[in-house]
């Protein structure tokens, strides 16, 4: 199947807990060298940084030195246990949406599953936002959703993610796709680091979300 590839829109819009803190340890340094005595000095005790992660991912593309190159970094690094649309459990990708009511529909639709598995009416979580623009070509699966609509299922990764995992081997920068959870939304899975510039905080949002309703509650926090 012969899938066009597209530059990426500008600027993406992502959101992350504020329950994870930023950690700095890629934003200063300047060369792949340092890195060694960084992690060294920072220790492998802290569970949020994984050193086989770290390590599939070549160090000629980690986003040394830029702003916010922890925060990217990240991405890659911390993955939910079943992985996401277009990755596995090894290795994450950077997932940001066109604009900001994308990516709150799209975290508020994983919020409320979480809410629903754990049986509570309600739950609360507050995010940061980061705007970013993202280089490169990027396979692009919005020119004909319908031919793609087994990558593109709502309920079910499992193609999805041989798919992705396939392009990432192949060299491919990542996957510009339709948002399955906002009408006219459009998402893009980026698998090169350094791809991620111009990272950028922006709003600190509270959501709430309820097991029984679609709709999602936005409060916009201080940024601290």
């Amino acid at each position: 199947m012969s899938i066009p590839h597209s530059r990426c829109f500008h600027p993406t819009y992502r959101l992350i807990p504020s329950r994870f803190p930023p950690i700095d340890l890629f934003d200063g340094l300047a060369r792949p060298e340092d890195m060694d005595a960084a992690i060294e000095l920072a220790g492998w005790t802290n569970d949020r940084l994984v050193a086989e992660r770290v390590n599939r991912i070549p160090r000629e593309i980690w986003p040394l030195g830029s702003a916010n190159a922890s925060v990217v970094m990240a991405s890659f690094l911390h993955v939910p246990p079943g992985g996401m649309r277009f990755n596995g459990p090894l290795l994450g990708a950077w997932y940001a949406g066109n604009d900001l009511k994308t990516s709150i529909a799209e975290v508020g639709h994983h919020l409320r599953r979480e809410t629903v598995a754990l049986g509570w009416p309600s739950l609360t979580r507050d995010y940061r936002c980061y705007t970013a623009d993202i280089e490169g070509l990027h396979l692009d699966l919005t020119k004909e959703p319908r031919r793609h609509a087994p990558l593109l299922d709502p309920l079910s990764y499992e193609q999805s993610q041989t798919f992705g995992e396939e392009a990432r081997a192949a060299g491919e920068a990542g996957i510009l796709f339709p948002s399955q959870r906002r009408l006219g939304g459009t998402n893009v899975a980026a698998y090169i680091p350094s791809n991620v510039r111009r990272v950028t905080q922006a709003d600190h949002l509270r959501l709430t979300v309820f097991s029984a309703a679609r709709r999602i509650e936005i409060e916009k926090l201080p940024i601290s």
